[in-house]
């Protein structure tokens, strides 16, 4: 079924800072091709946040004309992030009208809002703050009892100390008997092999991960 030719049964914009297709770079999903729908606005201001640019402006776009942007890519994997998608009430709508045309959608989310509303079939990658975020209160710990088997747990490792708090709150809150759990190292600032050795000397159960695209492309290449 066509995506953009089905009838909007509700109307509305959203902001969008950037729509792009490229090879999903972080989550289980990483190395395959994926389209990404960047959305405008986030109520969070982590320390080492790579998308500033995404806090304000973008373009206002129909839900028809987004889907219409996403049919040119030869994917079925759709991502929607940000900023922090989940502040847009049209983003569930955007999500559903996906799914409903055969879409795998993965939605990236800080962790500070919400869950309940998101479609059930969707996959959300979600953004536990560790301390050195300077976010670690803005933490909706809430959510973890409507997370579904399907969604993955990210946490951002700066330090040491981020570190042994991912591990404390992983063990801790059992997220590895319903969850994949991600750390990943924070971009020139924690090595990744530092990472991994700390990993394997404690037997965590979980996968680190690295930004892909960042190692293909650069840090500070857009759209890719």
């Amino acid at each position: 079924m066509s995506i953009a030719a089905s009838t909007d049964r509700k109307t509305g914009t959203l902001p969008v800072t950037e729509i792009f297709f490229s090879i999903q770079g972080e989550s289980s999903y990483s190395g395959q091709p994926c389209a990404f729908v960047r959305l405008t606005g986030c109520n969070l201001r982590c320390n080492y946040c790579d998308t500033e640019y995404a806090f304000e402006g973008g373009i206002r776009m129909s839900l028809s004309q987004i889907a219409g942007r996403l049919e040119q890519y030869p994917t079925d994997l759709v991502e929607i992030t940000g900023g922090e998608p989940l502040l847009h009430s049209r983003a569930h709508t955007l999500v559903e009208r996906l799914l409903n045309a055969g879409k795998r959608v993965l939605i990236e989310t800080g962790g500070s809002l919400d869950i309940r509303p998101v479609d059930p079939r969707a996959v959300l990658i979600y953004d536990i703050k560790c301390p050195d975020s300077l976010m670690e209160g803005r933490n909706r710990w809430e959510n973890l009892d409507h997370l579904r088997p399907q969604d993955e747990i990210k946490f951002v490792i700066s330090t040491r100390h981020d570190y042994e708090w991912a591990k404390r709150k992983t063990l801790e809150l059992e997220l590895t008997r319903r969850h994949l759990v991600l750390f990943s190292p924070e971009w020139n600032r924690m090595e990744a092999g530092r990472l991994a050795r700390w990993i394997l000397e404690d037997g965590l159960p979980v996968r680190i991960q690295v930004q892909l695209h960042k190692i293909f492309w650069g840090a500070e290449t857009r759209g890719v």
